[in-house]
């Protein structure tokens, strides 16, 4: 979820402006009862049988009606960082990736959906614990250095489509000190619709994405960066790759740089 769950006061837990009143209304396009029944059937197979390699993760895809298309290509023991709508982001980067992705620590605790992330490696943080964050860091440097990339959302937070949150630098730290490359990544849905944000519920995220035909997300892969910077310049340079990739606004903390 993408509420500030955090205690209050503390600056670095992420929050987004984006409410269940950013999605749009019921599509045209409506999947058939009879497909909708069946993908959650799928979808629940899958879970279960605890296929969570990226084969796996694109027959998932496509059960979901999910369509990606991946344009450009992914390095070894990269800091892969993306811009974030939903929960389905990390089902489609883990598709067309091998990375170890970063979530929240809530997650670990989800029916399902936690166990896949434990079996897949899943770095978690703990978001109302600060002091804990070095910790995060030097974890993401260890697996970096081991040759594997790192799936993070340096949003922090979801949005829906419409904007961008500013990306965080924390993990960008993690780049440097393992001398590893930073690789943007854009994600570009079809609909606003895959958004999971404000109250929004899996459940109910779910079962929308489900009712649709089908959802479309472009997968752009953006020129490699050096961490031969700062790692505020290195996160200013990700944001703007991205930013520039979507047609987004500089956000004001790309214009103070």
């Amino acid at each position: 979820m993408n509420r500030h769950d955090g205690p209050a006061g503390l600056g670095w837990v992420p929050e987004s402006p984006c409410t269940t009143g950013c999605l749009p209304g019921p599509a045209a396009g409506r999947a058939g009862a009879l497909r909708r029944v069946a993908r959650w059937a799928g979808v629940f197979g899958l879970l279960l049988a605890g296929a969570f390699h990226p084969p796996a993760l694109r027959r998932l895809a496509r059960v979901l009606g999910v369509r990606v298309s991946l344009r450009g290509s992914f390095g070894q023991g990269e800091l892969i960082v993306a811009n974030h709508m939903s929960w389905l982001d990390v089902v489609v980067l883990l598709a067309v990736s091998e990375a170890a992705p970063l979530a929240k620590s809530e997650v670990s605790g989800w029916p399902l959906v936690g166990r896949i992330a434990r079996r897949i490696g899943t770095v978690f943080v703990d978001r109302g614990r600060p002091r804990a964050l070095p910790d995060t860091v030097a974890t993401l440097t260890w697996v970096l250095r081991a040759g594997r990339s790192v799936l993070v959302f340096p949003e922090g937070t979801t949005w829906c489509g419409a904007q961008m949150g500013p990306f965080r630098r924390a993990a960008f730290q993690a780049a440097i000190e393992a001398g590893a490359r930073v690789r943007p990544v854009a994600l570009r849905y079809g609909t606003r619709a895959a958004s999971f944000v404000g109250d929004d519920t899996l459940f109910a995220s779910i079962g929308r994405i489900t009712g649709m035909r089908h959802v479309d997300v472009e997968v752009i892969v953006l020129p490699g960066l050096e961490p031969d910077r700062s790692r505020r310049r290195l996160a200013s340079a990700a944001e703007n790759a991205v930013r520039a990739e979507l047609g987004q606004h500089q956000s004001k903390e790309l214009a103070r740089l």
